[in-house]
């Protein structure tokens, strides 16, 4: 029988010291979100269904554009985040690094290809 102390049983069992960081990060994008998705939808709104001019000529004004940018990347960030912590919650072992990593890698991609689209609407 061995004889274990509190400590050394809950040792690799308990906080990773990152879960008030990821706890802020959610938080701040959640107030982010929550004014972008309305400005978001404010400015796509009176563009949806025009022509192709007039959709670059819209997005070639800075406002429309920033706010169409930053919602993309702090909607992806946050998904990001999101979809990591349910993830560290619910697999285990190689599938929970494999999982985390194609998140992340999807996230960023993501959000390059829409810079990318956005970019090429507006010049």
């Amino acid at each position: 029988m061995r004889y274990l102390t509190d400590r050394k049983r809950a040792t690799g069992l308990g906080s990773a010291r990152t879960g008030t960081e990821h706890h802020w990060g959610m938080q701040v994008s959640s107030v982010a979100l929550a004014i972008l998705v309305p400005l978001f939808v404010f400015t796509f709104g009176p563009i949806l269904g025009a022509p192709y001019e007039e959709v670059t000529a819209y997005y070639a004004r800075p406002f429309p554009a920033i706010v169409a940018g930053l919602t993309l990347i702090v909607g992806l960030v946050h998904f990001k985040n999101g979809a990591r912590i349910m993830i560290e919650d619910y697999a285990e072992g190689g599938m929970r690094h494999a999982l985390i990593i194609g998140t992340i890698c999807l996230s960023y991609a993501l959000i390059a290809t829409g810079l990318f689209a956005l970019v090429r609407l507006a010049l």
